[in-house]
């Protein structure tokens, strides 16, 4: 059966494809909200919980801020990293307690003790061309990004790149490629958004699902 969005009589939330699924899901239960176990597997884009109560919306994380920024959805739950980069005017009424990674610039060791931050140009390879646009220009250093969608560690592998900018959970695949974290730049939980007229029209409803995610 397809679903209609109904955001009159609904919370419509944007919850992230991938490794943040789950994690959300297990929250959302703690706040009251039930999915059919079979639905969260299934290729469908929106659901409902069991209640009724409550739409969900499986989108790929960076459209996460997208969706909640528009409207589209009421809620959203979106890692820091994807957030800031695709600057949005929402609310953020609470850090969750997963997610936990770091965004930040890594290359070869060798660059790291040459203060590759001297060079007079730094090729930065990253799917987070707006963070890295900024904080290169804090940092003073002169650098060209190069927006990528892949595998950004091929970037400097293959000679496209000096640096990357990118997210680092355990450092596994930077190690086995060679590669080492130069700094980190942002620190990324995963993040609880709203969007700021559905903050005034579903005041009550959305107050008490970030109440009782943040008592759980």
């Amino acid at each position: 059966m397809t679903i209609n969005i109904n955001r009159t009589q609904k919370l419509v939330a944007a919850l992230p494809k991938g490794k943040l699924l789950k994690p959300t899901f297990a929250l959302l239960q703690k706040a009251g909200f039930f999915f059919d176990e079979a639905d969260q597997k299934s290729r469908k884009l929106i659901i409902e919980d069991k209640n009724r109560m409550m739409q969900a919306l499986f989108v790929k994380p960076s459209d996460v801020p997208i969706y909640v920024e528009h409207g589209i959805a009421d809620f959203g739950i979106v890692g820091k990293d994807s957030l800031v980069e695709s600057c949005v005017d929402v609310f953020t009424p609470l850090e969750l307690d997963f997610g936990q990674c770091n965004l930040a610039i890594a290359g070869y060791p060798e660059d790291l003790d040459r203060n590759w931050r001297l060079r007079s140009l730094v090729r930065v390879a990253t799917k987070y061309p707006n963070i890295a646009r900024v904080h290169f220009d804090k940092l003073g250093v002169q650098a060209e990004i190069i927006s990528l969608h892949g595998s950004v560690e091929l970037g400097v592998l293959a000679g496209l790149a000096d640096v990357i900018v990118d997210i680092v959970e355990t450092g596994t695949t930077l190690r086995e490629n060679g590669l080492v974290v130069f700094e980190e730049i942002l620190p990324v939980t995963a993040m609880f958004i709203v969007n700021k007229a559905s903050h005034k029209l579903k005041l009550r409803q959305l107050d008490t699902v970030i109440s009782a995610i943040a008592k759980s």
